[in-house]
């Protein structure tokens, strides 16, 4: 048990603002999170899952071997001008070589989970049709190597590198994609199914719909406002479909999705960015959770999807999952911009003060607490795992075997204690995996932001463990950390 005395910081206080919903309100009056005192230390319960997320495209490499098909980001990465230093994923961190490494990286930290995702093209290079078996063989060595040492593998089925050949169909935007990703999901599990326990559907919908079919600035480089809705429905459909196929055909199998979820936020006390707020909370959060848990979309958002619902498409989504993931970077302030392709409103300054990473994302870990309460009060309080927290920073070159890399250092351990007053307050979260496990392609970043707790030597892939893969060691062991954490 969590006692109140080991926690870091009572949540503030204030008045809610009557323009904004009770949790868009209740975000409103929390100032920003202060830095944790250093002598404070994590304390979780017996249970509680610590481990290591990536993505296949970010980390794999291997883009042409024992028969992948190509990508979305193979496509996008090698088309000039999209990924910010010219670069690609054709090797990565080399992880589809190198895994047996990586895995015995993450049992001398004594992780209990790592969350892998499946590359669609190496399974089904034409996104259809029968298995590329050597591409599952692939997962099946990673997975024996996980278990081998003391390691749970946690799936996720598709992290944005959807089939070349898909796309060439319109991809998400086209209907047929439903069907085409419960196949995939069944062939998957029918080879991992009895020795990966735990499975989620997609990787941030709302992101992907967002970056990759309104922005365009992510693969597959669509823009507007109708494919965002095309594509985030489409999701929304695949997702529930492939979760009732995984039910029928593996009952004992952890079935869930993830999610990026923010509190969202005004960024003035202008009335009309406090309706942004609450139209842009809809297009991130909203249009995934209320479809999932309620079976209906946001109110706001409803008369915008109503050309791509069919009867039974609602029915179809709303379904129960054993567990919800929970991908958490930071706040969105928010500024009405009528230009805006998502929901007229676009981001806005952080409050003063507020620390940023090399992102220039704000450091606000009570915004965690925010989102695990949002869940706990208005979606049921489903079991839930932080799939994904982490920092890019400027990382100084590895020295003397290691990386010092005090703020990311402080930044995981602020999360953990945001984790912790979470589990405190009654939210049901299970476990956390750091993002990430590897520095790694940073999508359009490139090789030029670094989140990774390994430092990877890109020019010969050599691997690091930072500061912060120490600190991580020693939560996970129960060991101090305070002579571990020198950071902010």
């Amino acid at each position: 048990m969590i006692r109140r005395r080991d926690l870091l910081l009572a949540m503030p206080a204030g008045l809610a603002a009557s323009a904004l919903p009770r949790d868009l309100a209740l975000a409103q009056t929390v100032v920003p999170t202060p830095a944790a005192e250093p002598k404070l230390e994590p304390k979780l319960p017996a249970g509680f899952t610590l481990g290591a997320s990536t993505s296949s495209y970010q980390i794999e490499g291997a883009v042409n071997e024992d028969g992948r098909g190509a990508s979305i980001w193979d496509t996008f990465s090698h088309t000039p001008g999209r990924i910010k230093d010219g670069s690609n994923g054709d090797v990565a961190c080399d992880h589809y070589h190198r895994f047996a490494e990586d895995v015995e990286l993450m049992a001398q930290a004594g992780f209990g989970s790592y969350r892998f995702s499946v590359a669609w093209p190496r399974v089904q290079p034409d996104g259809a049709g029968a298995p590329n078996v050597p591409g599952l063989d692939f997962y099946d060595r990673l997975t024996d190597r996980l278990l081998a040492r003391g390691v749970k593998p946690f799936a996720c089925l598709y992290h944005w590198d959807l089939p070349q050949a898909l796309q060439d169909k319109s991809g998400w935007t086209n209907r047929d994609i439903v069907g085409r990703f419960t196949d995939y999901a069944q062939l998957v599990a029918t080879r991992l199914g009895d020795r990966v326990p735990r499975w989620a559907m997609l990787n941030e919908p709302s992101v992907h719909a967002i970056f990759g079919h309104a922005f365009g600035n992510h693969a597959p480089g669509m823009t507007g406002w109708k494919n965002y809705l095309a594509a985030q429905h489409h999701m929304n459909l695949a997702q529930g479909s492939a979760i009732r196929a995984l039910r029928a055909a593996h009952p004992k199998l952890g079935l869930g999705t993830v999610f990026s979820l923010q509190p969202v936020l005004p960024a003035t006390g202008k009335p009309e960015d406090a309706a942004a707020a609450v139209r842009f909370d809809a297009a991130w959060n909203g249009n995934n959770l209320d479809p999932l848990f309620h079976g209906r979309y946001p109110e706001i958002s409803a008369a915008d999807f109503a050309p791509f619902i069919r009867e039974g498409d609602l029915d179809a989504i709303k379904v129960p999952v054993d567990f919800l993931g929970v991908n958490y970077y930071g706040r969105a302030h928010v500024v009405d911009d009528p230009n805006g392709v998502i929901a007229g409103a676009g981001w806005g300054p952080h409050p003063p003060g507020t620390r940023t990473t090399a992102m220039g994302w704000p450091i606000e870990p009570q915004g965690l607490v925010e989102v695990l309460a949002r869940l706990r009060d208005d979606y049921g309080n489903p079991q839930t795992f932080i799939t994904e927290n982490g920092a890019a920073y400027d990382d100084p070159a590895p020295k003397g075997g290691t990386v010092d890399d005090p703020a990311r250092t402080a930044f995981i351990r602020d999360h953990l204690l945001a984790c912790q007053r979470a589990i405190a307050d009654g939210c049901a979260l299970k476990g956390y995996y750091v993002w990430s496990l590897l520095d790694n392609f940073e999508w359009a970043e490139g090789y030029s932001r670094r989140f990774g707790i390994i430092h990877v030597d890109f020019a010969t892939l050599q691997r690091t463990p930072k500061a912060s893969f120490a600190y991580l060691a020693a939560v996970a062991s129960g060991a101090p950390t305070g002579t571990i954490l020198t950071g902010p």
